[in-house]
């Protein structure tokens, strides 16, 4: 595959900005605890995509992005309408997996209301079979994790 990673200097992942829908909620009017997973997908998707290394670009080298471990840790809870802010870092990153941290904090206070971690790899589009990262991917990875305190 001959997609390069983003040129832009200190490409980062960045914040991504979302309202909460009725249909993320529960009966009880909060965000159902499933969708912060989905909450923390997008924040991820959405910078790859900016970042020159989305879902299409991984496709179209025969590769689909996996998450092959999700965790959330709920705080205080997200309600109908409130704007979020959902806050990637990359936590890890290794040759074939990367960990992206994302915090998830209500916009009007910045409180923090949720933080969770995708585990993702890819797997060949055909057999399943795990691979490597691409390496336009690990570079934009690699050039995101160097903005992140260790």
């Amino acid at each position: 595959m001959t997609a390069a990673p983003s040129t832009r200097v200190g490409a980062r992942l960045q914040a991504v900005r979302r309202r909460v829908e009725h249909a993320d909620t529960d009966a009880s009017g909060v965000v159902h605890f499933a969708r912060y997973a989905v909450l923390q997908e997008t924040a991820l998707l959405e910078n790859l995509e900016r970042l020159g290394v989305g879902l299409g670009v991984l496709a179209s080298g025969g590769l689909d992005l996996v998450v092959v471990e999700a965790t959330t840790r709920y705080r205080f809870p997200a309600r109908y309408p409130e704007e979020l802010s959902l806050e990637p870092v990359v936590g890890h990153l290794g040759a074939a997996r990367a960990r992206i941290d994302t915090t998830i904090r209500r916009l009007a206070d910045s409180v923090e209301l949720a933080t969770g971690s995708l585990v993702v790899a890819l797997t060949d589009r055909v057999t399943g079979a795990p691979c490597a990262l691409l390496p336009a991917l690990h570079a934009v990875l690699e050039e995101a994790r160097s903005d992140v305190p260790r």
